[in-house]
């Protein structure tokens, strides 16, 4: 490795976002558009939730050795690497903002606020408690992809007087293996998916998995649209039978005109997970951390694909 880091980042202002530069790094801007030199870039940060250049650019830099995510999920850079590249998401970063929508999600639906702004815009006031709304307490929270953001999510359930039941893909101690999900599914009040996509998830929830679901159960997908079967999901919710609430969909962006719009007891967040005041300090202590690790010849962390280093 050079003495001088080249690195490839999409802040204009890199030493004032991330908090000043490591020591033996130097850095060029690219957030999509003109492309600066990039014949020595070792190490690339590419814009969050940038456009595909940002992510084919990847194969232009020939010295290239570290890929650093924005997001949590990376299988869109996985075609584009090439042997001997590391690749690195963000882990964590995402995990305050994705869990307090989960819980927003699961309030919102379960309190029928979607409905009380409604009432807003038509100034009406119902004039009667015609049913009661369902609330959080005493229901079951099952959690399908129980990593860090799982993690994140039970505590800031904790206190609202729920049942949590984990989910990963292996069993760990408290934490179930997914092949146990056919047991599961019917205790859950609630299912929030965290899986990430992958060949083994996508359309994971199909029309045998939602029937496995009790009547009147809330499916919160704050992880990727592919993994649940729309088609599945929109001959549940039009019977009216569960309900869902989704800040992923698939297609994405969810084009007008679309039944799951219309659909019946379901809530739509437009892939908002991540986007709150809380990325911006966690992203930032993130690359300034993996950049002084790889100038300094210290293991990255996070790593995901490629050669550890």
């Amino acid at each position: 490795m050079a003495d001088l880091v080249k690195s490839l980042l999409p802040w204009k202002d890199p030493a004032g976002y991330l908090g000043g530069l490591p020591a033996g790094v130097e850095t060029q801007y690219y957030a999509g558009g003109e492309r600066p030199a990039l014949d020595a870039v070792e190490f690339y940060v590419p814009d969050y939730m940038g456009s595909s250049e940002a992510i084919e650019v990847v194969a232009e830099m020939p010295a290239l050795k570290v890929v650093q995510t924005q997001t949590a999920g990376f299988e869109n850079l996985l075609p584009h690497l090439r042997d001997g590249v590391t690749l690195c998401n963000a882990r964590g970063v995402h995990d305050a903002s994705t869990a307090e929508l989960a819980v927003g999600l699961i309030l919102a639906s379960y309190r029928r606020l979607p409905q009380a702004v409604k009432n807003q815009e038509r100034g009406v006031w119902p004039s009667t408690y015609q049913e009661f709304d369902d609330s959080l307490a005493d229901r079951t929270v099952l959690i399908v992809g129980y990593g860090s953001i799982g993690e994140a999510l039970e505590r800031r359930l904790d206190g609202f007087e729920c049942e949590i039941i984990r989910v990963a893909r292996r069993a760990r101690d408290g934490v179930h293996p997914i092949t146990e999900l056919p047991e599961l599914l019917p205790r859950a009040d609630v299912v929030v998916l965290l899986t990430p996509a992958t060949d083994e998830t996508r359309g994971m929830v199909d029309a045998k998995f939602l029937a496995q679901l009790k009547d009147g159960a809330l499916l919160v997908n704050i992880a990727r649209g592919v993994i649940v079967d729309t088609d599945a999901l929109l001959a549940e919710l039009t019977s009216e039978r569960i309900r869902a609430a989704l800040d992923v969909t698939d297609p994405e962006p969810l084009p007008a005109g679309h039944p799951l719009w219309s659909a019946p007891n379901v809530l739509i967040n437009p892939h908002r997970g991540g986007a709150s005041t809380a990325f911006a300090p966690r992203v930032a202590r993130l690359v300034r951390a993996q950049l002084e690790r790889y100038a300094t010849g210290v293991p990255l962390i996070n790593v995901v694909a490629g050669p550890s280093r």
